[in-house]
Order: structure tokens, then C-alpha cells, then sequence
């Protein structure tokens, strides 16, 4: 692959998934894209940026986006950010919320299903608290492939095996053959959705508790900026963004503030939280 077509495949993944690749990342790219020529049958790589060129094979280019996108995740990853739902956020809305009695959570980058599952069994934990509750997951990936396989529930003993809980397991899950399907009413609470965060989601509608994990990395930095603002935008005023530990909004946002207390956790500034009750009551 000439270093051209090395520069358009970092261009063309720039504008379809805000992917912001170096030169270091040359030979994933390489590795990654073989195998999306086997499949589509394409010769080589050069071919295969000839025919995006073309732009007449959607399916070919959806999967060079989705075999770029990093999907790494876990059950509980980090633990952190779920110890920070059950112990502080949903304390905090139950109270906060106790009139409306709904909570509306956002997982922005779903990828297999495991972020939005484990709220999902915290929510079901806390059910007693929640009885009458209207509580919404909304999960969103721009890869369709790992939609599929979220909304199946259907995972490996080593997906498993990563940060579950054995009881959650146990209560959660039923095995099949040497594989583990978590139940129908888990499932049930999840509605996945393809999204591109890199394009609008005004229509989504404004979340309590937005968790965008391990995604920003991949962005440079005016695409950070721009998704953290429509992010802030989708937010309640007294709403709350969970990032991942290499992530932050210092130098990127004014909208948004690092909470005082616990890491990783974010809520609008004082001032974006004031114009949006002002724009929601008039």
C-alpha cells in the first residue's frame, strides 16, 4: 500500500467515524483491512481503495469503518463508573427525580452490549427502590455488527469471566453449551441503536446519565470539542457524563466541569446548567 493510499484511508475513516489516525497506526490499518478484502473478495489493498473511490459498494465501506473501530470492552469495566451509578447518581435522581419517577441513562458507545447490560443488572438490583419507576437504557454504536451481537446476549465463558460478578452470573445468565445468554428481562431493558456520535443526535431527545467511554481517545481534538458540546446539549441541567480514565473536558469544553469530588464524572457548568432551565421554561 503506497503511502497515498495509506493518506485516504486515514481521510475517508476521519470523515466516517472521526477515527484520527497517525502514521504509527499504519500497519493495524493494514492488518485490519486484509481481512475485509478476503471477505469481499478484493485482491489487495490498493484494490480496495479503488473501489471506496468509487463509492458504489456501501456495504464494503461500512466494513472498513467497522473493522477500524476499537471495540474493547467488559462487564463493570473499571468498576469505578458502576460503583458511581449504584452509589451516588442513582441515590441522587431517585431523590431528585422522586416526582417524575423517570431516569433516562445513555451508553454512546455500546459496542457488544457488556456497559449497558451492567446497568442494566444494578438498575434490577435496585428494583425495590425503583418500583414505578420508568427507567431507559439507550444504546448506540456505529458498528452494526456489534448491535447484533449486543441485542443476541450471548456471550463467550472469557467474555463472562471479565469483570462479572459470579452471582450476577449466576442470577443473570443461563448457560448454553459452553456459552452464557444473560435473561430475556435484561435484554429487555436495553434498546440498542446505530448512531454516529460524529453526526447529530439532537434527536435523541436529553438524558439524566450519559456514559461515553473510551471514545474520545480516538478523536483529534476539534471533534472531541464538537461531540462534548452536543453531548453537554443532550444532557439535563443537572445531568451527569461518565468518560473513561484517559479522558477529560479540561481544554476541550466550557460547557461541561469535572465533578469536585469523583473522578471520571462530569455535569454542566453552572452556567450552560442556567441557559438550558432558562431555554426549557420559556
Amino acid at each position: 500500500m503506497t503511502e497515498l493510499d495509506f493518506d485516504y484511508l486515514c481521510t475517508f475513516l476521519k470523515a466516517r467515524s472521526g477515527l484520527a489516525l497517525g502514521a504509527e497506526k499504519r500497519y493495524l490499518v493494514e492488518s485490519r483491512l486484509i481481512q475485509v478484502c478476503r471477505r469481499f473478495e478484493v485482491n489487495t489493498l490498493p484494490e480496495l481503495v479503488t473501489t471506496l473511490k468509487a463509492g458504489r459498494n456501501h456495504s464494503l465501506e461500512n466494513a472498513v469503518v467497522e473493522a477500524m473501530t476499537t471495540n474493547e470492552t467488559f462487564f463493570f469495566r473499571d468498576k469505578g463508573p458502576f460503583d458511581l451509578f449504584r452509589d451516588v447518581l442513582l441515590p441522587r435522581y431517585l431523590n431528585s427525580r422522586a416526582s417524575a419517577r423517570r431516569l433516562r441513562i445513555w451508553c454512546a458507545a455500546a459496542s457488544t452490549g457488556q456497559e449497558p447490560y451492567s446497568l442494566a443488572m444494578l438498575v434490577k438490583e435496585a428494583s425495590a427502590r425503583l418500583a414505578g419507576w420508568n427507567v431507559e437504557i439507550l444504546a448506540t454504536d456505529i458498528s452494526t455488527e456489534v448491535l447484533d451481537k449486543a441485542k443476541a446476549g450471548l456471550y463467550s465463558q472469557f467474555e463472562v469471566q471479565r469483570g462479572l460478578p459470579i452471582q450476577l452470573l449466576l442470577k443473570y445468565f443461563k448457560q448454553e453449551g459452553d456459552q452464557w445468554r444473560i435473561a430475556p428481562e435484561i435484554r429487555a431493558m436495553v434498546d440498542y441503536r446505530p448512531l454516529n456520535l460524529i453526526k447529530e443526535f439532537g434527536h435523541l431527545g436529553v438524558f439524566d446519565i450519559v456514559y461515553c467511554r473510551n471514545v474520545l481517545i480516538y478523536f483529534d481534538k476539534p471533534t472531541k470539542t464538537d461531540v462534548l458540546r452536543r453531548l453537554a446539549n443532550a444532557m439535563a441541567p443537572d445531568g451527569a457524563l461518565l468518560l473513561g480514565a484517559a479522558e477529560t473536558v479540561l481544554g476541550l469544553t466550557d460547557g461541561l466541569s469535572p465533578d469536585p469530588v469523583n473522578r471520571g464524572l462530569y455535569g454542566k457548568s453552572a452556567e450552560a446548567a442556567t441557559t438550558l432551565r432558562v431555554a426549557a421554561s420559556a
